[in-house]
């Protein structure tokens, strides 16, 4: 009988390769284990923390010969919080990383002709520390004291945080004053095990053009006692604040956002400034999280679509039209849509303040209001899309594949979806290029731009 592995139990390993989370991969009997914390070449002594019927996950004890890519990590919370997970790789293999990502969720899905493809080296990002224009920390009471940060890694054990590796100074300066304000005034803080208390969660987004802050407080119910002495003392002692948004999520759900918001005080957006456009920003619309990359996404995008003046564009999966907005003024026409209205409003307005005349946007899903244009008789010479995590809408990529635009670029931030995605877009379009860009340093997450042709 083959002689079972318990929680616990150590052995040396080597590390083959990193796994599409940044965790390391080595073979312990045939069995394949994920080890946190080691990098390829490194032979470390693991500590089994489960084990599953296909594979095991462990921790990194110690390491016994160094890869030479190993860094001291940038943050010393490293290990203790996600949102890092590769802080102790030097930032150069950390975008040969991302390339590699690409290319493994390309050989799972295998689309048509995926061995060929060009993926090019992942363009760096200018500044691979502090570059995260918004943090989204639960707030909780420990030992008396209020504190805002992240949960330890599989669990709710809450890690104070005043500052971190990929978070703007400033943004985590405001989150630990807000924390301090909440202490002295005594506001109820929410305490999970009781499902009681009223303030859970503080989403704090920083402007890097203007340096504007917005403030959302999350909570359990509509009720937020001291209120007008804690506006106050946010004006007095925050003065980069100029939204503080109110968030009411009555239920215990893993979604942070609740239905209904409410502007507590100051005005209702904040400004950002890219690519020469002024967008103007309500707290739940998406925006990039790395200001200093973005217009490098977009230009990444812009070359790779090359429109001429008289083409028609589609930004599927808008937002508050930021992608397409940016390329207005290379086509004739661009039309977008996004599910939440507020966005849908931002993006409208913010075309009508840049002075953007071509440029439409309308409330509801990709794979309604797309088909809806194609209907009514609407042929786009071009599409842009940028869907969440969960890729492409199978009912999109059927509109998508009747309509054969000439031009198609995808923009994804999640490789395992974009390959498989590809595997039905490769029936009417070749790949010319895949151009990962790191958004994301010190973590495994992977943005890449796709180029098609129509075959």
């Amino acid at each position: 009988m083959e002689n079972s592995v318990t929680v616990g139990q150590r052995f040396p390993l080597t590390i083959k390769r990193l796994d599409i989370n940044g965790a390391g991969i080595g073979y312990y009997k045939r069995k394949i284990t994920f080890v946190t914390g080691a990098l390829p070449g490194e032979v470390v002594v693991a500590t089994v923390t489960a084990v599953h019927e296909r594979y095991l996950e462990a921790t990194t004890h110690r390491v016994k010969s160094a890869s030479k890519d190993r860094v001291t990590p940038v943050d010393p919370l490293y290990g203790k919080v996600g949102g890092i997970e590769l802080a102790h790789l030097a930032y150069p293999a950390q975008l040969a990383f991302k390339r590699d990502v690409v290319a493994q969720s390309l050989a799972k899905y295998k689309p048509a002709g995926w061995q060929h493809y060009d993926l090019r080296p992942t363009i760096a990002a200018p500044q691979p520390l502090h570059y995260r224009n918004k943090a989204q920390f639960p707030v909780r009471v420990i030992d008396g004291h209020v504190v805002a940060g992240l949960y330890a890694p599989q669990s709710h054990t809450l890690v104070p945080l005043t500052r971190f590796a990929t978070q703007m100074p400033q943004t985590m300066a405001v989150i630990t004053r807000l924390c301090q304000i909440l202490e002295r005034l005594n506001v109820p803080i929410y305490d999970e095990k009781h499902n009681r208390g009223i303030v859970k969660t503080l989403v704090v987004r920083e402007s890097a053009s203007t340096g504007e802050v917005q403030v959302t407080l999350i909570t359990h119910t509509a009720k937020l006692p001291h209120q007008a002495a804690l506006l106050a003392a946010i004006q007095a002692e925050l003065p980069a604040v100029v939204t503080v948004m109110q968030n009411v999520n009555p239920d215990q759900t893993s979604l942070v956002w609740g239905p209904t918001s409410t502007l507590l005080a100051g005005q209702a957006t904040i400004t950002e400034r890219l690519m020469g456009l002024d967008f103007a920003l309500s707290p739940q619309a998406f925006l990039q999280l790395n200001p200093s990359q973005t217009p490098t996404l977009y230009q990444t995008a812009l070359e790779a679509l090359s429109l001429a003046p008289n083409e028609t564009l589609v930004d599927a999966y808008a937002g508050i039209g930021t992608i397409g907005l940016s390329l207005a003024q290379h086509a004739k026409e661009v039309r977008g849509m996004d599910t939440i209205p507020a966005a849908v409003a931002d993006a409208n307005r913010n075309a009508a303040q840049n002075g953007i005349q071509n440029a439409h946007y309308e409330v509801g899903t990709a794979e309604t209001v797309f088909p809806q244009w194609l209907r009514a008789g609407f042929r786009p010479d071009a599409v842009v899309v940028d869907p969440p995590r969960a890729g492409l809408e199978p009912a999109f990529i059927t509109a998508l594949l009747k309509a054969r635009p000439k031009k198609f670029v995808y923009i994804s931030c999640n490789p395992s979806t974009l390959a498989r995605d590809l595997v039905k877009l490769t029936g009417a379009y070749q790949v010319d290029y895949i151009q990962s860009v790191d958004m994301f340093p010190q973590t495994a997450r992977c943005e890449a731009v796709v180029k098609f042709t129509r075959k």
